[in-house]
């Protein structure tokens, strides 16, 4: 006689929630998502509009070898999905004095590229990232893939070993400063830092894995969008048989004896007899939870050190952009002073780096013919409270102001299409806690067991997974959040 499945409900159709759907089907699971909004994806969904694409939220695909593993877990490669191409140059970043310098794909041309700044710094470079490359290997090989509820995870030599030469107590600040002193260096090192959320300074020197991902691994782009890795998900979890419902926004989990029993959305019931929360985190905890099933207190969260918000804006434009690369980083103003509004100061930066991105200039999918899909990024601080139109707006003529000056081209005057997205908006969209864009800070309080813990530890069957616990924010980190929390569902569970 056949054994019925267990039935697994997974909060949330992001990143971590597909793929812990996926990772629960294969291993015997009947498995339904329940997600909030109208389609897939969560922060990576896409959207059309008057002849433009547009990917919401991450653009840069970065560690192709964790959706390569992913794939690969289920018999596929990235090739089934996507064609995923190299750029080459992998970025522009517009300098102080208005130069843009781009960042060749290359490694000769990084190191020529360091050399030009300061001569001497391309062995450095390579010192640097032969340290990153072992960090890459640990971290994303190894310490990843723990659950991270108890120390003795950790206690193998290679770990051990490894721990000692992760730089966890070193931070980015001073590591970086060890083998470079050009500002320039220094900041083209440091950039992934402000989205991961703290000051360099308050950073781990572990993080340099990010250097190795972005200089060594390279910077890539799915054919046809960022949502393209968003669909093949879906067509995995699909093909193991998981069942989404959307438009089902969960407003309870109840529990008897220590045990999580049913999911509550507006409309239905499902029973459950084990629950990975894939949605925001502190909204579970605070909002959906019963106060006796609740981990941590409203203080515990307000302590938490987050990664900064961020202002978004979805343009199209009638005409073609010179000078500018599919991605590209102005950092033509004070780095270490919008780091400081952000995250210790906070206000509204005055003069803030941004992000500006063209599709376009890969994928002629994303716009009409002789057209340009433009995405723009402000980071922001969480604690921010006045997210109006009215403030998007000075932010938006502020960097067609800067992209004008740059191109010397006009710009403002050919868009067609404009879409904002804010604090509001994450909040409203995503429950996202305060407005959160990428998750936790990478401080070294916030890593491993110190973050919000993966398994509840009042209701045995309930597990989380996403950018607010193990191992962090970032596509490829949630990719791998949710077959950790649906490895340690099968471990337990079957």
């Amino acid at each position: 006689m056949k054994t019925q499945q267990k039935k697994a409900i997974v909060i949330g159709a992001g990143i971590a929630g597909m793929s812990a759907a996926s990772y629960l089907a294969k291993g015997g699971f009947n498995v339904t998502v329940l997600e909030k909004n109208s389609s897939i994806g969560g922060r990576a969904r896409q959207f059309k509009a008057e002849g433009f694409t547009f990917d919401m939220g991450p653009s840069w695909y970065w560690m192709p070898d964790v959706f390569e593993k992913f794939y690969n877990d289920f018999g596929k490669t990235t090739a089934d999905f996507y064609e995923l191409i190299r750029l080459d140059p992998s970025y522009k970043v517009v300098w102080k004095n208005g130069e843009g310098i781009d960042i060749p794909a290359d490694m000769g041309g990084i190191e020529a590229l360091f050399e030009r700044f300061e001569p001497g710094s391309s062995k450095k470079l390579q010192q640097f990232l032969k340290e990153a490359a072992y960090k890459y290997d640990v971290g994303i090989n190894d310490l990843v893939y723990k659950p991270s509820l108890s120390l003795l995870e950790f206690a193998d030599i290679r770990l051990l070993n490894g721990l000692l030469k992760m730089d966890v107590l070193t931070s980015m600040k001073k590591h970086i400063r060890h083998f470079v002193s050009h500002p320039f260096l220094i900041e083209l090192l440091e950039f992934p830092i402000l989205f991961l959320g703290a000051l360099a300074s308050n950073t781990p020197a572990l993080y340099s894995l990010m250097n190795y991902a972005d200089m060594s691994l390279g910077t890539w782009y799915p054919k046809g969008g960022m949502f393209k890795f968003v669909e093949a998900f879906e067509q995995i979890a699909l093909s193991q048989g998981v069942t989404f419902k959307l438009n089902s926004n969960v407003i309870k989990i109840n529990s008897l004896n220590g045990k999580a029993t049913s999911v509550e959305t507006e409309n239905e019931t499902f029973e459950a007899d084990v629950i990975i929360a894939a949605g925001d985190y502190n909204h579970i905890e605070q909002q959906v939870l019963n106060p006796k099933d609740r981990q941590y207190s409203p203080k515990y969260w307000d302590d938490r050190k987050l990664a900064p918000s961020c202002v978004l804006y979805y343009v199209g434009l009638n005409k073609t952009i010179d000078g500018l690369l599919h991605h590209n980083l102005f950092f033509d103003t004070d780095f270490n002073q919008h780091a400081d509004e952000i995250y210790t100061n906070i206000k509204w930066p005055e003069n803030p780096l941004f992000y500006a991105s063209l599709t376009s200039k890969t994928d002629d999918t994303a716009a009409p013919q002789g057209h340009e899909n433009l995405f723009l990024l402000v980071p922001i601080s969480t604690e921010l409270t006045d997210d109006s139109e009215e403030k998007r707006e000075i932010y938006f003529d502020m960097m067609m102001d800067r992209l004008e000056k740059h191109t010397s081209q006009k710009i403002k005057e050919h868009v067609i299409y404009k879409r904002s997205f804010g604090i509001n908006n994450f909040k409203s969209d995503y429950h996202s806690f305060k407005g959160n864009a990428y998750g936790l800070a990478n401080t070294l309080t916030q890593t491993a067991i110190l973050k919000p813990r993966i398994k509840s530890s009042k209701l045995k069957n309930l597990y989380f997974a996403g950018q607010l616990t193990v191992p962090g924010p970032g596509v490829p980190p949630s990719i791998i959040s949710g077959k950790v929390a649906a490895n340690l569902v099968i471990k337990e569970n079957l």
